[in-house]
């Protein structure tokens, strides 16, 4: 497969995931529009896939192509276990960039070493994970991810948390934690941009609810507390417990998120 800034010639596929309103890489931006004008494309409603991969000389490429619905085939497939041989037609290709704005642990066998590509001034900007040893936007939102993603393995761990107590029914919550929840409760008045608000099924019938903000990132369950990360209070997860606010607010926000998907 070919396109923009790859050499013509093979480009194997490693992993993919989808760039549409309701599921996106976090790590490009707080929302969808964010999100694809990182990487200069319109956001149109159908959405793009990122295909990431190794060309022949074993560089770092990601790919765009606009058609969603193949990349979600082989996404599901392989989350199943089933091969799936994900080779877009060239005339789905949008653009490419070289590097992975994520970390991917695997390689093709028979190529080099994943590593970036050379020569490519002129081009488009090189896509790097953000750096684990820094804290800012990019790390907030992945940490977020990765608390929605775990919820169990994170509800635990803040459970036995000393560093930060859960706001206690009817208690006044901080200042860091109060403007959140005036931002959020904005949101079910006034709808942000797409993908501001994510819903996705949780176990038991409940949903789970990651949101974005200037300087925070949300993850909750709609029958349990939320969790909390800040710019200002780098790596701190602060949970906000139930109160007397908290499940209606989640509960708008799950309507809102699936409502505008």
């Amino acid at each position: 497969m070919s396109g923009n800034n790859v050499e013509d010639g093979a480009f194997y596929v490693l992993s993919a995931l989808l760039l549409t309103p309701g599921q996106f890489p976090s790590v490009l931006g707080d929302d969808y529009p964010a999100a694809c004008a990182t990487l200069e494309l319109e956001p149109w409603s159908d959405g793009y896939g990122l295909l990431f991969g190794q060309d022949a000389a074993g560089a770092r490429w990601t790919v765009v192509s606009d058609d969603a619905a193949l990349v979600g085939c082989a996404i599901a497939a392989w989350d199943c276990g089933m091969p799936y041989d994900l080779t877009p037609p060239d005339r789905t290709v949008v653009d490419s960039f070289p590097g992975w704005p994520l970390p991917i642990a695997v390689s093709t066998p028979g190529l080099p070493e994943p590593h970036d590509p050379a020569g490519t001034e002129g081009g488009h900007a090189l896509l790097s994970p953000p750096r684990p040893d820094e804290w800012g936007p990019a790390q907030r939102r992945l940490g977020a991810d990765e608390i929605a993603k775990q919820w169990t393995q994170w509800r635990e761990q803040v459970a036995g948390s000393v560093t930060f107590n859960p706001v206690e029914n009817g208690g006044t919550p901080p200042e860091s934690v109060s403007r959140v929840l005036a931002e959020a409760r904005e949101y079910t008045r006034t709808p942000p941009p797409a993908g501001r608000v994510r819903s996705t099924p949780a176990a038991d019938g409940a949903r789970l609810v990651r949101a974005d903000g200037p300087g925070w990132s949300l993850a909750a369950r709609t029958d349990d507390i939320a969790l909390l990360l800040l710019d200002e209070m780098p790596r701190e997860v602060l949970p906000i417990g139930r109160g007397p606010e908290l499940p209606a607010l989640l509960h708008a926000l799950d309507r809102m998120a699936r409502a505008s998907s």
